[in-house]
């Protein structure tokens, strides 16, 4: 059976025990996310400075990530249910993805999100050297982190915080 985690054996047992407590992983405090500039898969370059005003969703993922695969329909239905009030979403291919897998995997299941292949690894480093996957980052309006999942997120309780994070001014 495959690993959904892609990881040396003390982060492994890291993550182990980061999913065993509930999986979720909060941030201390409103931390600043970090700031990068990306590319998408149709080109078009864009920079998380564009993203202030609204509530945005980090996905790390891979296309050999079980867990991603099967939690992607639950991001994408997230998207879809708050895009219209001021919530994107950022899909980050692992830099071991294989792009043409992540093209592949982008196109067949229609994804209605931004998707970035992290090439040199560059953003998952800006994120607490990010190397589990799949790990989610849920920032504010004013750029800040307000929660990290490790591992599959609680939609329930996810989709709870972004319609309070959306009321926020």
């Amino acid at each position: 059976m495959r690993s959904s985690t892609h990881l040396p054996p003390r982060r492994a047992l890291l993550a182990t025990a980061a999913l065993l407590l509930g999986g979720v992983a909060g941030c201390s405090g409103r931390d600043p996310a970090p700031s990068f500039g990306y590319t998408l898969l149709d080109g078009a370059k864009g920079h998380t400075d564009g993203l202030r005003g609204k509530v945005v969703l980090v996905n790390f993922w891979a296309t050999s990530c079980v867990s991603c695969v099967k939690e992607m329909p639950q991001i994408v239905a997230t998207h879809q249910r708050f895009k219209a009030r001021g919530f994107e979403t950022l899909a980050v291919a692992m830099s071991y993805d294989p792009p043409a897998y992540v093209v592949n995997f982008a196109q067949t299941r229609r994804l209605p999100f931004g998707v970035v292949i992290d090439n040199t690894g560059a953003i998952a480093r800006a994120f607490n050297d990010t190397q589990i996957t799949p790990t989610t980052f849920l920032i504010d309006k004013r750029g800040a982190i307000v929660k990290r999942y490790v591992g599959e997120p609680d939609f329930a309780e996810l989709g709870g915080l972004v319609e309070k994070l959306l009321a926020e001014a």
